[in-house]
């Protein structure tokens, strides 16, 4: 676990510093303290069962990213989906399902990362028995666009059949 952990903590280092460059053009630094931004349901629209979307950082003039945290309850998860610029997903605990269209499902666990190249059609949710919390990095290609959300995961795409 320690090891999933630190290799964690390394790629998110690693990422803050390649924007460094970015961030250096602006004169200060900005914290985003934990709690500050409201957590919001998922919309029954996009998403099967209960999940919770925290906003970790929004995109701003610079940086064209964005990033949240989001939980799926036992058996919950998102529509198919594409994304524009592409995804990057890191499991941060429980254990997931990933679903590629015309592929298997595959398990995700603690540590995993996922990346959704530009306009693959997919899903991501939790396990039937277990809750999965993920943080999702996203690039906006123009404002505020950053997926296109397709229809419903059947319950028997969800379970692999």
């Amino acid at each position: 676990m320690k090891r999933s952990i630190s290799g964690l903590a390394l790629a998110l280092l690693g990422g803050f510093l390649l924007c460094g460059q970015v961030l250096a053009a602006d004169a200060t630094q900005k914290i985003i303290r934990n709690g500050e931004q409201a957590a919001v349901k998922g919309s029954p629209e996009i998403f099967t069962g209960n999940v919770r979307i925290e906003p970790l950082y929004p995109a701003n003039n610079a940086m064209v990213s964005s990033g949240g945290q989001v939980t799926f309850e036992p058996g919950a998860r998102s529509n198919w989906h594409t994304h524009p610029v592409g995804q990057v997903l890191i499991v941060t605990s429980g254990v997931g399902r990933v679903g590629e269209w015309g592929k298997p499902v595959q398990e995700i666990r603690p540590g995993d990362v996922i990346i959704c190249p530009v306009g693959v059609k997919h899903w991501h949710g939790a396990a039937p028995n277990s809750h999965m919390t993920h943080i999702s990095i996203c690039e906006e290609k123009e404002p505020s666009k950053v997926v296109e959300w397709l229809e419903k995961v059947t319950d028997e795409q969800y379970e692999g059949r």
